[in-house]
């Protein structure tokens, strides 16, 4: 028995030793697919990178195994959508090149900004260019705060766009509160959008929507709405349907300060310590900022004389009129109707100046003023029959507003788009 069991066993072994083990079958996961600029990267050799100073288009084709022939080629093609001539450095572009061992580039990314970018595709003999933008997630927020000494503080400590700080002084809330007199525990509300790419990349603010600012222990609301179907153009209106806007901006240069006054009695030691009138109000900005007209109007003079250097002068109606003196370029001419808030010109320091800064002249009834402390006329008044459909549509954003807590930001809240759009 023993001799058989042995006999078993060998035949056992010498069969396992013949068995040959067998393979195990993987399929190799597939490349995740990445898409951007409206190209498939997988397909492409990418080379990311940040123009210098100094370098033009050329050689960074060059670079990327592109002869000067056929760039020249390019750059002919293409001007009429994209001048290479005005490439900046510091901007990042982006070349897709071939797949291969020459690397030769196919196409150039300019990339204006996180969301705004060119192409030029030269992969056939006919190259083209075309601007294109990133898919934009809008997502509403909230904000909240109390001011204990300026409101650029009481936004910019909670990590907020300091962007909000400029929308609420100079837009919404400019001629109804006055942001150089903010007193401690003021407080304000805020729902906005946020805007990102790639779902958590934010790219900056989009509009906000509506606002609460309690000052003196007075509220103001403000909310954004479409009240003219005509012109098409938002406003912001309060809990009363009352336009926060007035008729003139109240300065024509963003970002920028009052480096001289209007003074009737202003003596100038240069002179001789005489009196020699100051009738307008300077602000003080660098060279080549944008001036805005400060009210719709027509332009009547466009021209450089004396000491007033380039200057421009808008009829606005019957009463008022307004200049612009020492600009370096101006941009419009006379016969041109200009709204609100459009560019007239560029600060500069032609004419009698000391530097660079706008002097902002104000004309009421024929007579040159100060406008600071014009009491200055509203904008249009929203009309009755638009009244009922606005109070419908503000009424539960105002109650999204009113339960905000105070000092908590970032929140995200869903609002129904047919209720934040008119």
């Amino acid at each position: 028995m023993k001799k058989i069991f042995t006999i078993l066993l060998l035949v056992l072994l010498i069969s396992c030793k013949d068995e040959k083990p067998q393979a195990i079958l993987t399929t190799p996961p597939k490349p995740k697919i990445i898409q951007e600029f409206g190209f498939k990267l997988n397909n492409f050799k990418v080379i990311n990178d940040t123009i210098k100073p100094g370098e033009n288009f050329s050689e960074i084709l060059d670079r990327n195994h592109i002869e000067y022939p056929r760039v020249l080629e390019i750059v002919n093609k293409i001007r009429d959508t994209f001048n290479v001539r005005r490439i900046k450095s510091g901007i990042p572009y982006t070349i897709l090149a071939k797949n291969d061992t020459t690397e030769q580039a196919q196409v150039f990314i300019y990339q204006h900004s996180k969301v705004r970018y060119t192409v030029i595709d030269f992969r056939d003999s006919i190259p083209t260019a075309y601007n294109g933008k990133k898919p934009v997630k809008t997502v509403i927020k909230t904000a909240s705060g109390v001011i204990t000494s300026h409101l650029s503080e009481a936004i910019e400590s909670q990590g907020l766009s300091s962007y909000l700080t400029y929308k609420m002084a100079d837009d919404i809330y400019a001629w109804t509160i006055d942001f150089s007199r903010l007193q401690k525990n003021d407080k304000f509300k805020l729902i906005y959008e946020q805007l990102y790419i790639n779902d958590t990349i934010p790219v900056g603010i989009g509009e906000i929507k509506a606002a609460y600012f309690e000052h003196g222990g007075k509220p103001f609301y403000a909310f954004k709405y479409v009240a003219d179907s005509i012109l098409n153009i938002p406003d912001y209106f309060d809990d009363e349907a009352t336009n926060l806007r007035r008729q003139f901006l109240k300065m024509p240069v963003k970002f920028s300060r009052i480096s001289s006054r209007y003074n009737l009695k202003r003596r100038i030691a240069y002179y001789g310590n005489k009196v020699r009138p100051h009738k307008g109000t300077d602000f003080a900005a660098s060279i080549g900022t944008e001036i805005m007209a400060t009210a719709n109007g027509t332009v009547t003079e466009s021209r450089r004389k004396g000491g007033n250097g380039n200057y421009v002068k808008i009829r606005h109606n019957g009463t008022y009129s307004t200049q612009y003196l020492h600009m370096s370029r101006r941009a419009v001419k006379v016969g041109d109707v200009v709204k609100q808030g459009d560019v007239i010109g560029y600060i500069g320091m032609t004419g009698n100046t000391a530097g660079p800064h706008v002097c902002y002249r104000f004309w009421k009834n024929g007579v040159q003023v100060d406008p600071l402390k014009q009491k200055l006329p509203a904008a249009e008044p929203m009309k009755e029959n638009i009244k009922p459909v606005y109070f419908n549509f503000i009424e539960s954003i105002k109650q999204q507003l009113d339960a905000i807590e105070f000092s908590t930001i970032n929140n995200e809240i869903n609002i129904p788009e047919e209720e934040l759009n008119s």
